[in-house]
């Protein structure tokens, strides 16, 4: 039999790959925290847009108190499980590699797929709330071929800017964040003279429907994981995902609050015209016509920034499975950009084929996927905490595995109720969903086993042993490629 050892054109050419790829990944730009911050923002909320429904499903009391104590039993734990796990493991591709690292590619995969089909869900519904806004200034738009052409041009237009870069995606968010945040800041101080507390008191729990709010609340304080898909994209990320994170949960919170506070309090409560796009009216009653323009336009925009931010986490979560051999090769070309390109045509088709659905039916279908995945990062996390002490942490939350999983209690039993509360409809299409996900992985496994699509050669996720080196200047732990240090050339490339 030959020598089948690599000559030593192909050692230097295997070499010069390696290096040029470090040095793409280490020269492209980089996510700072501020535009982390509003992506984040985006990924979770975009402004109040879609608070109205609380009201309406709740009355005044129980919206504001949802949206006071929810982000405690939910949001906080979610975005501190967030900042520990994405910094223990800043790569593209994010919960997959944390599920993969303590279950498994099979369940990383699952994760994975569960994620992508809710993110593409919930961005499903941004085209369809920025015309709902627009339709209040434009009737054309409400109905008919006129809202087609229009939802079309929205996701092409906005899936272009995905395409040209995060960077200006980040940008954007910045500006877009501004701009959404700012007529609500003029609306509270208008509200002001007008408020009555006893307004913000009004309850009736025989009126209240469990199912509308707790979606509600839900849909609009979730989603602070999206955001780790693009964690080999983020600047220091060690230190950048904690603080961004922080901030973004404060800037949610008074972002949903005070609106509604200024909103329930300045006006006679008519909870059936608490829908989607009253702030507007709002916005008419206590500052005018233009107030009203404002919010609508800022509504509009703020859409546009959610669909942004929610394209690039599931583009890049599918360009994250790529490098880790889950998703065909194909997945992983990115365009002169830095974005990938596939996964971005794949999220914004998905967009266009559900958009056909009804708003709260969106919202009950996404919630209950998000239910399984965020189940499945809970134990992951707790996992990882019991079974590998040893591994890197850059930033660790400062209670022990006990104190995590009390904490984390309520946070899963609401996770119950909301998957208990829907639909037979939902339940039956999540169902199937799912068993999808468990038929495309042996199936991907298997067209990879036989050569017939080719996949990257890259190592499955997993955790270090405790006395693994690790990368000094990021504290990496090996996810999705091995690591070296510039010089360095990986074992595998030299001969025997």
């Amino acid at each position: 039999m030959g020598d089948s050892s690599p000559t030593q054109g192909e050692i230097k050419r295997e070499v010069d790959k390696l290096l040029h790829g470090r040095s793409a990944r280490k020269h492209r730009a980089k996510l700072q925290i501020l535009p982390l911050i509003a992506l984040i923002f985006y990924e979770v909320s975009g402004g109040p847009f879609g608070v109205e429904d609380s009201v309406k499903a709740g009355g005044p009391l129980l919206a504001l108190l949802g949206f006071l104590i929810f982000p405690f039993i939910w949001s906080i734990p979610e975005a501190l499980v967030t900042a520990e796990l994405a910094t223990a493991f800043p790569d593209n591709g994010g919960y997959v590699l944390w599920i993969s690292a303590a279950f498994g590619p099979l369940w990383g995969f699952q994760e994975g797929w569960w994620k992508w089909i809710s993110g593409v869900t919930d961005n499903a519904l941004y085209p369809v709330l920025f015309l709902d806004y627009l339709k209040r200034a434009l009737p054309v738009f409400g109905d008919g071929v006129f809202r087609l052409i229009a939802l079309l041009v929205i996701t092409f237009s906005l899936t272009y800017l995905n395409y040209r870069g995060l960077t200006i995606v980040g940008i954007t968010a910045v500006v877009l964040t501004i701009f959404s945040l700012l007529p609500f800041c003029v609306l509270a101080i208008l509200a002001v003279p007008k408020i009555r507390v006893q307004r913000w008191l009004v309850m009736d729990v025989s009126k209240t429907n469990w199912r509308m709010y707790l979606n509600t609340l839900f849909w609009n304080l979730n989603y602070w994981d999206s955001v780790s898909t693009l964690a080999g994209e983020v600047d220091n990320p060690s230190k950048t995902f904690p603080k961004a994170l922080l901030w973004a949960v404060v800037l949610v919170i008074v972002a949903y609050v005070v609106p509604l506070a200024a909103g329930t309090g300045a006006l006679e409560l008519d909870r059936d015209k608490w829908e989607d796009g009253y702030f507007a009216d709002i916005g008419m009653a206590i500052g005018g016509i233009g107030l009203k323009w404002w919010i609508e336009a800022a509504a509009a925009l703020s859409n546009m920034g959610l669909f942004e931010a929610e394209m690039s986490s599931d583009s890049f979560q599918l360009l994250g499975m790529a490098e880790t051999g889950m998703l065909p090769k194909v997945f992983a070309v990115r365009s002169k950009y830095g974005t990938p390109v596939l996964g971005i045509i794949c999220s914004a088709s998905g967009v266009l084929l559900l958009s056909w659905m009804s708003f709260q039916e969106i919202v009950e279908f996404l919630n209950f996927l998000y239910c399984f995945g965020m189940l499945l990062e809970f134990a992951a996390f707790v996992w990882l905490r019991m079974k590998n002490p040893g591994l890197v942490r850059p930033f660790q939350i400062p209670v022990g595995t006990l104190g995590m999983i009390l904490m984390l209690l309520p946070a899963t039993a609401l996770l119950m109720v909301v998957m208990c509360l829907a639909s037979w409809k939902t339940v039956i299409f999540s169902i199937t969903v799912s068993v999808l996900g468990f038929l495309a992985y042996p199936a991907l496994e298997y067209a990879k086993a036989k050569k017939w699509m080719e996949f990257l050669d890259a190592d499955k996720p997993k955790v270090p042993d405790d006395e693994d080196d690790h990368d000094d200047d990021d504290n990496i732990n090996s996810a999705s490629y091995p690591h070296h240090d510039a010089g360095e050339v990986d074992a595998r490339l030299l001969p025997a």
